[in-house]
């Protein structure tokens, strides 16, 4: 309970959890080297975060993790001008964990379900509502492991997916 009232009380801040995520893709430990696929535009900032893997963890509220001592981990980016994107973002230990991707397309740090991407890892298909963590947990080695995270942008009124191409 105190944690709860303590994290309401904590503005969110957007460099939460960075300092825990930065790493090269060089670099030994576990980490995800993550390969970006279907960007709609070359516009933005992509947000990758790593979450515990389990339902009431993922995607919750940055504060509430980092306070309870929980893994939580962030990477962003200005989207590249060209050529292929991949992200880093270190794991605390071995073990499986959740990734959210984001394409904040206005860099408005919010997702905006009528303009912005978001991928998961494993690539589940999408509904309006957030993925089971089971279906998107990813386990991560003592060493780098990569995958790769399809973008999913609204198509039509109803559904969301891939860019057709």
């Amino acid at each position: 309970m105190a944690i709860a009232l303590l994290a309401a009380m904590l503005a969110s801040s957007p460099d939460l959890g960075k300092a825990a995520g930065q790493c090269r893709a060089d670099e030994e430990g576990p980490a995800f080297l993550v390969d970006v696929e279907g960007l709609k535009d070359r516009r933005g900032r992509l947000k990758l975060e790593l979450y515990p893997a389990d339902d009431r963890d993922f995607l919750a509220d940055d504060n509430l993790l980092v306070a309870a001592g929980k893994p939580f981990a962030r990477v962003e980016l200005p989207v590249p001008a060209a050529g292929p994107v991949s992200l880093c973002i270190r794991a605390p230990m071995p073990g499986p964990y959740a990734l959210s991707l984001l394409h904040d397309r206005d860099s408005d740090r919010k997702f905006s379900v009528s303009t912005d991407g978001i991928g998961f890892s494993n690539n589940p298909r999408l509904g309006w509502s957030k993925p089971r963590a089971a279906v998107v947990a990813t386990y991560v080695g003592p060493h780098p492991t990569r995958l790769r995270i399809m973008l999913n942008y609204r198509r039509g009124l109803f559904s969301l997916g891939p860019i057709a191409g």
